[in-house]
């Protein structure tokens, strides 16, 4: 089997890309991307030692996709994934990698009637609708309650029934815009896809930013002992976000090239759930615990443009159907961030610190 990576050099792509071939050695890998990302450049050693295929292309390039030949599955997880992106500037780049680019890509896998395997994002869901539900303080953060005036959301989350309707980001309405193609292609071309709303995925191989990658420099600041801000909702630091390790992404990503039937026209969410859901005050007390460091926070009051004061995934209809769930606990996450950054401290320096 030949599977295509693209976006194969970024964080998702590369634990892709490397823990496939380790457990399928018999596969032919292709990471397939243009290395605009700082850092991405890293990966490459790791795909030498470890016999996985290099193609440095442009999805928005039509002659670069050619170039991969015939294959037998993509997954596309090539995007510009910054929330922010385009919202203070020209949204050109972001509307042309990631809408026009993934439909090269669609369009690629029908030509080679591969199967398509696209991973989409919780941020398809409209802003302001999350930020009117109902929520109750805690000590250390904010929670949904259980009664809500909105089908699809509850105490366990954000379900697939809530309403798309309204604003959500240039970056949420790409990878929506992007979904409903494919159901196009499915119809009409018979394009076999599964698609899963990701909520926020973190894990060992993450360049992190302000704009996202947030568990990764929180950990890399602490590691550096460097100052970090709780930005927005009164500057406290209780807002919240489910975390999902890469490595429960790869599982289910793994049962999708392979029961592709099971997904063909259906949509999931797929996050670390209310169980594996942290406030920034809940993920400073781990890194400190983790790494002995105790830094300073400064405290923003002004919320920043379409920030959430909460984001949960509701995993129950995936976890119903299909039976996959998250394995990895939120400090396991921040423990193998720990280790990866202490285990390449030259290398991540330049990029983290």
């Amino acid at each position: 089997m030949k599977i295509v990576v693209t976006g194969g050099a970024g964080f998702v792509g590369s634990t892709l890309c490397l823990q496939l071939k380790n457990k399928y050695p018999n596969y032919e890998i292709v990471a397939f991307d243009n290395l605009k990302r700082r850092g991405s450049e890293l990966n490459l050693i790791d795909f030498q030692k470890n016999a996985i295929a290099f193609i440095h292309g442009d999805i928005r390039n039509n002659e670069d996709l050619q170039s991969l030949g015939s294959f037998d599955v993509l997954i596309e997880a090539s995007a510009e994934p910054s929330v922010t992106a385009g919202l203070d500037s020209d949204p050109t780049y972001v509307i042309n990698n990631n809408l026009y680019g993934s439909i090269n890509c669609f369009n690629t896998c029908v030509k080679n009637k591969a199967k398509l395997i696209f991973l989409s994002t919780s941020r398809v869901y409209p802003i302001d609708t999350i930020e009117k539900a109902l929520f109750e303080e805690k000590e250390t953060k904010f929670l949904f309650t259980e009664d809500q005036a909105f089908k699809g959301i509850t105490s366990k989350g954000i379900s697939e029934e809530l309403s798309l309707e309204g604003a959500r980001s240039f970056y949420g309405t790409t990878k929506l815009s992007s979904e409903l193609f494919i159901h196009e292609y499915t119809a009409f071309y018979g394009l076999k896809a599964a698609i899963t709303r990701f909520g926020v995925i973190a894990g060992p191989r993450q360049m992190g930013k302000t704009d996202q990658g947030v568990v990764t420099l929180w950990m890399a600041k602490h590691y550096w002992k460097q100052s970090l801000k709780y930005i927005g909702y009164g500057g406290k630091g209780k807002q919240v976000r489910d975390l999902l390790h890469v490595d429960d992404l790869v599982e289910l990503i793994d049962y999708q090239v392979h029961n592709i039937e099971k997904f063909v026209g259906k949509v999931y969410n797929a996050g670390g759930g209310i169980e594996n859901s942290a406030s920034l005050q809940e993920m400073t007390a781990i890194c400190e615990k983790i790494t002995g460091n105790k830094i300073i926070i400064d405290e923003v009051e002004e919320t920043r443009t379409a920030d959430l004061r909460i984001y949960i995934t509701d995993n129950t209809k995936i976890e119903n159907e299909i039976g996959w769930k998250p394995q990895k606990s939120v400090e396991t996450i921040f423990k193998d961030i720990y280790f990866w950054i202490q285990k390449n401290e030259k290398q991540l320096e330049s990029i983290l610190k």
